[in-house]
């Protein structure tokens, strides 16, 4: 076990004692001549240093500037967790480029809008990832210059190949691309450095996950990344050479920030595969001796199921975030128990906040864990005199006028600090419905701070649905199905109703082996909560069947066309009858 949090904050503060504004390019220059020899990166495909991760972008970097990429052209990636996304993305930045992390999930026409309302004027991309042929649909893309009154901007695509066919000529295969470098000599790649070498311009460009409506281009720059990572680290008390285990996307900020970057402050290195396989992560793990690992509940959930668990040596493991969406006190007790963790902790944040902006602390006890998300993680050199040394600030405001509510209250979450966001790109309109003069987000999110400081989710603003005239917040009704002793998981909605406005419908997923009924958990419900939020629909779900995002989340909006879907074709064979 490493030494007591306490004593590993006070060494990372140490490192740290002034705040260094450097860019990512410079932080990993940094970080590659103090931890040189030691791992950043390892995948099943093989294990890179410092050094040789450093050098492998500042090749792809070459390659960039040969092919004509500038300071501030936008660069669209769409590569899973491989180590090329890595050597690639610090490419980027050192040319002070700006990154356009795609989902690899994405479909075609989710593809082509981002590609085009981003401006990406290049896209390095693999052939087939995420079960898609982005190929084939890049090709399609391109071959319509407009769309919906967007330009398609992109001048060239490199393509590494990963299907059984050759890279069409009209792309730029990965090796071509890379030969490139040898056109550009290392002053003229160090010229380009030292002209990008400015922490607070844009360094990605990272679209939301899409749980609602269209997604938007959230700015990120290179000092609120590396703030936000250093601030984790030390939320953490990450100790010296921290081995992270995580198989979440990279082009997501969960395992960039509270991963890759964060772990980079200490030495640390990010142990991951391209698509979560739970066996092969069990095997990364015990190999690799990880120490922590990074997860949403569902993929906790696949982990303490497999049935070959207990035949890994899992006791180098003593860390354990699990975040994203929230896990019941069963799952947490089961990770306890069965992994050996011993400092457990969830967090809250998103996309426009750069990442997690609160965790809950070391020694939190389970039931604060899987019913908060936390207080404000501690900034240390990185923090704000005016903001009590931390880098963001919270309050609740009324989600209709925006007035500051009382302590204690339910209202809408709104952030501000030196790691929120600036604004949507190319969208004003969206930016300004969101923040206001002061610095103020608006979260869409529900959720209260108690006396300690530590907030409560209590669920996305717009999934709150009104019974004749009353709120009900879904994770209210979720968190007391998930107390069933047969429920795995389970995810409200509302639904239109004639007599009510909206009523409650439940998605559950049953434990393996157990079983329940519909009545039974509308009774268990009724025993636990006022009756207009006791849901009148409950329909069971088999695992894999949950409509997900990239980043694990729950797409509610899905889960409540399936319930309209499944009402109408009710209605329909009732009046068949």
């Amino acid at each position: 076990m490493p030494a007591s949090p306490e004593a590993r904050r006070a060494a990372l503060e140490a490192r740290f004692p002034e705040w260094p504004r450097r860019t990512l390019a410079a932080h990993f220059s940094a970080a590659a001549e103090t931890f040189a020899e030691r791992p950043l990166l390892v995948s099943p495909t093989g294990s890179f240093t410092y050094r040789q991760v450093v050098h492998e972008a500042r090749r792809c970097a070459k390659a960039l500037l040969a092919l004509g990429v500038r300071r501030r052209d936008h660069v669209a990636v769409l590569i899973a967790n491989e180590p090329e996304y890595v050597f690639v993305k610090l490419a980027i930045a050192m040319i002070g480029a700006v990154a356009v992390p795609l989902n690899t999930l994405l479909r075609e026409d989710e593809l082509d809008y981002m590609l085009r309302q981003s401006d990406s004027r290049w896209l390095i991309m693999v052939q087939t990832a995420g079960g898609n042929d982005h190929q084939l649909a890049v090709e399609r893309i391109r071959a319509v210059p407009t769309r919906d009154g967007l330009d398609l901007q992109l001048r060239d695509v490199v393509c590494i190949p990963n299907a059984d066919r050759p890279v069409p000529s009209h792309m730029t295969r990965w090796d071509v691309f890379l030969a490139k470098a040898a056109d550009i000599t290392d002053d003229a790649l160090d010229a380009a450095i030292r002209a990008s070498e400015y922490p607070d311009e844009v360094s990605d460009i990272i679209y939301t996950s899409g749980t609602t409506g269209k997604p938007k281009g959230v700015m990120l720059t290179h000092d609120m990344l590396l703030r936000c990572a250093y601030s984790s680290a030390l939320s953490r008390a990450f100790e010296d050479g921290r081995r992270i285990f995580t198989a979440l996307p990279m082009y997501h900020v969960f395992a960039y920030v509270e991963g890759l970057l964060a772990g980079s402050f200490v030495g640390g290195c990010v142990i991951t595969q391209p698509s979560f396989a739970p066996r092969q992560a069990l095997e990364l793990i015990s190999t690799h001796r990880a120490h922590d690992v990074l997860c949403v509940p569902s993929m906790l959930v696949a982990l303490l199921n497999h049935p070959e668990l207990s035949s890994f040596d899992l006791s180098s493991l003593y860390a354990l975030m699990c975040a994203a969406a929230p896990a019941p006190v069963p799952v947490w007790e089961r990770a306890v128990r069965e992994l050996g963790v011993t400092e457990i902790c969830t967090g809250y944040g998103g996309t426009e906040a750069t990442a997690a902006t609160v965790h809950t602390e070391i020694g939190d006890p389970i039931e604060i864990v899987a019913t908060k998300v936390g207080r404000i993680k501690p900034g240390g050199a990185s923090g704000l005199p005016e903001f009590g040394g931390a880098n963001t600030q919270y309050k609740v405001v009324d989600p209709d006028t925006g007035e500051e509510l009382p302590p204690g209250s339910v209202g809408e979450l709104v952030v501000r600090g030196n790691f929120v966001t600036r604004g949507y790109y190319k969208k004003p309109l969206e930016t300004a419905a969101v923040m206001d003069m002061d610095g103020w987000l608006r979260t869409g999110d529900i959720g209260r701070i108690d006396e300690h400081g530590y907030l409560e989710f209590l669920g996305r603003s717009k999934e709150m649905y009104k019974v004749s005239g009353e709120n009900v917040s879904p994770k209210e009704v979720e968190d007391v199905l998930t107390r069933h002793p047969a429920v795995g998981q389970a995810y409200v909605v509302g639904v239109e109703d004639p007599v009510t406005t909206e009523i409650g419908a439940a998605f559950v997923e049953l434990k393996a082996g157990a079983s329940t009924s519909r009545r039974e958990l509308i009774r268990w419900c009724a025993e636990r909560l006022a009756k207009f939020k006791v849901p009148r629909y409950v329909w069971f779900v088999e695992p894999g069947q949950w409509p997900m995002t990239g980043t694990g989340k729950i797409q509610k909006f899905v889960l409540q066309q399936m319930a309209r879907e499944r009402l109408q074709n009710a209605e329909t064979a009732a009046a068949d009858e």
